[in-house]
């Protein structure tokens, strides 16, 4: 199975500055993925022409299952992060991520139902203080909602923002999820153009075995958006994880 993590930047290219949501379509069908972790999607936005881009992604990709979640107002519009998939998403949830009067952040949760079984997927897009990450991550990580489907195999993806590559080591080892974009010199994603940052970052737990993960460096990435693609192929083991 394929997974893509994206921050897609609106569809406006990093350098170029044009909004061109075709060459995010272009590059994310390239890689065939299964699952797609999007962030910053636009909704009804001048900048984007004001596309449903949740819906124009849908249809493009030929993804039926889709979960958007809005989380930054501009003008009547606004964005947010999206889970597409070419299985049915079963359960969904928003977390609210907000920290103190810090700019407006949510985590989607989401259980889709895969050829392998259901997963555990949560889709975010975390804030640019250091101390505001780790108090998001301890919040999710001890949400009911999180933790209501602890018995299942779980991928958390997405924009960490995380320059000082630090969540690793902080709670995501407390609540013993891996990290399988180390070590950080492998997986620069921002700016896209000449990445010096690793922020799209992936962790697991349970019953997921972790292939390959890399970061797509094409021609056409560098262009499409501010950051580049993270794909991970990965299956599910067979059997019932068990709490300890």
């Amino acid at each position: 199975m394929r997974l893509l993590s994206y921050n897609i930047h609106k569809g406006i290219g990093g350098r170029d500055r044009a909004y061109r949501l075709e060459r995010v379509i272009d590059v994310i069908r390239h890689e065939q993925p299964d699952v797609l972790c999007l962030q910053e999607v636009d909704r009804n936005v001048k900048r984007s022409a004001f596309d449903d881009q949740p819906k124009l992604l849908a249809q493009r990709l030929e993804l039926e299952a889709s979960a958007y979640q809005f989380n930054h107002r501009v003008a009547d519009g606004g964005y947010g992060n999206l889970v597409l998939s070419r299985w049915p998403i079963v359960k969904r949830h928003n977390v609210s991520l907000r920290h103190k009067t810090r700019k407006n952040r949510r985590a989607q949760i989401v259980v889709i139902e895969t050829g392998q079984g259901p997963l555990r997927l949560v889709n975010w897009h975390l804030g640019l203080g250091e101390k505001e990450r780790h108090w998001q991550v301890r919040k999710l990580l001890g949400h009911g909602r999180f933790c209501e489907y602890d018995g299942l195999p779980t991928l958390i993806a997405g924009d960490t923002n995380d320059w000082r590559n630090t969540l690793h080591d902080g709670p995501f080892a407390e609540h013993k999820l891996v990290h399988a974009t180390a070590p950080p010199s492998r997986f620069r994603s921002f700016p896209a153009y000449m990445p010096v940052g690793s922020l799209d970052k992936l962790f697991h737990c349970g019953r997921v075995v972790v292939h390959r993960a890399h970061i797509v460096r094409t021609a056409l990435s560098r262009k499409a958006s501010d950051h580049l693609p993270l794909l991970v192929e990965f299956d599910l083991k067979a059997g019932v994880e068990t709490k300890t």
